[in-house]
Formats: C-alpha cells, sequence, structure tokens
C-alpha cells in the first residue's frame, strides 16, 4: 500500500516545460513529499495544499536548463547565474497559465526569500532546505522538519538565519530581498 509519505510515490508532477535531471527531479520529488506531509499534518484545505504542491514542482523545473533560456526568460535575475533558474521558471509558468501569484512568488524567490511571500512561499523555502536528501547537518535539518507543523514561524526564522549565515561566511553579499525578508521576520517574531 503506498501513501503520501511513500518514496516511491510522487505528488508533484513536474510541468511539460521542465528541464531537470534525474538528480533534480528526485530533489523536487522529495521537496513535494514533505510538503505533503506539513499540508497533512497542519490540515490545511485541499486548495492550499495543491497551490503548495505546484509551487513545489515548478521551483526547480528549470535547475539544468541551458543558460541561454534562463537568460531569455529572467534577464536581470540578481546578476547571478546560480539565482536564475526560480526568477525563470516563474516567468515561464506565468507564460504557460499560472496566475496564482503567491505560488510564482514562491518559485521566483526560493533560493533567496521573499517578505511579501504567503505561506506557499515559506513552506517551499523551508521543504527546499530541510528535504532529507541533503547532506549537510541531517540531524538539525531532521529535529527542524518534526518542529514544522507546529511551529512554522520559528523554523523558518532558524532556517533563514543559518542560510544568510551560510551566504555571508561564503562571501557572498546579502541580496535586498533576502535582508527585507529577514527583517519581515524579525519584527514578526514573538
Amino acid at each position: 500500500m503506498s501513501g503520501a509519505g511513500d518514496a516511491s510515490v510522487s505528488v508533484v508532477v513536474l510541468p511539460p516545460w521542465a528541464r531537470v535531471s534525474d538528480k533534480r527531479r528526485v530533489h523536487v520529488e522529495r521537496v513535494g513529499r514533505l510538503i505533503s506531509e506539513w499540508a497533512d499534518a497542519m490540515a490545511v484545505t485541499p486548495t492550499e495544499r495543491e497551490r503548495w504542491l505546484r509551487a513545489a514542482s515548478m521551483h526547480d523545473a528549470l535547475k539544468d536548463a541551458p543558460r541561454e533560456l534562463l537568460l531569455e526568460l529572467a534577464p536581470r535575475a540578481w546578476d547571478d547565474d546560480s539565482l536564475r533558474h526560480g526568477p525563470a521558471a516563474a516567468a515561464l509558468a506565468q507564460r504557460e497559465g499560472e496566475r496564482d501569484r503567491g505560488v510564482l512568488d514562491a518559485v521566483r524567490y526560493h533560493s533567496i526569500g521573499f517578505a511579501g511571500w504567503d505561506d506557499v512561499g515559506r513552506m517551499l523555502y523551508l521543504a527546499d532546505y530541510l528535504e532529507p536528501g541533503r547532506r549537510h547537518g541531517r540531524d538539525e535539518r531532521a529535529r527542524r522538519t518534526a518542529l514544522v507543523a507546529e511551529d512554522p514561524a520559528g523554523v523558518l526564522r532558524e532556517v533563514a538565519a543559518e542560510r544568510m549565515g551560510l551566504t555571508i561566511a561564503a562571501g557572498y553579499r546579502l541580496l535586498p530581498e533576502t535582508v527585507e525578508f529577514w527583517n519581515g521576520l524579525t519584527c514578526d517574531a514573538p
């Protein structure tokens, strides 16, 4: 019997325009399963769950696309090729008929954070970072993953702080959207 947590069952369907390697496809499926588990645990509406899964299916859909296509779709994406896939996927999703601003913003900003997100963006940001296939900090990621359903805002602050710290430690600049995202999280903290 298969369930939402069964590794053989995919809860996301990549869009027909996706350009992903097999490795990336597996990552997207893990993100989708994690989002599905949280949606179930948080008892979100079927409509909201479907939004979360749509965003998961598209977030890395162009991660392995040719640079030329990414530049065509997102020419000004922070002038950073490693971040261009999100804005490019959002642009192509919109061109292909996606109209949900929350889903599009989730896909567009999933790598950097966005202060204007609704729950779909926040959950995608968490699932993309916490999915169990990542090698770094497995125990800490598992701890955070288990807490998301009961304290999504607290886990989001922890993950955002860690991601910003890694960016700074690597010598990269913090993008204005990331800083605004962080400032919004700290203003909302209890």
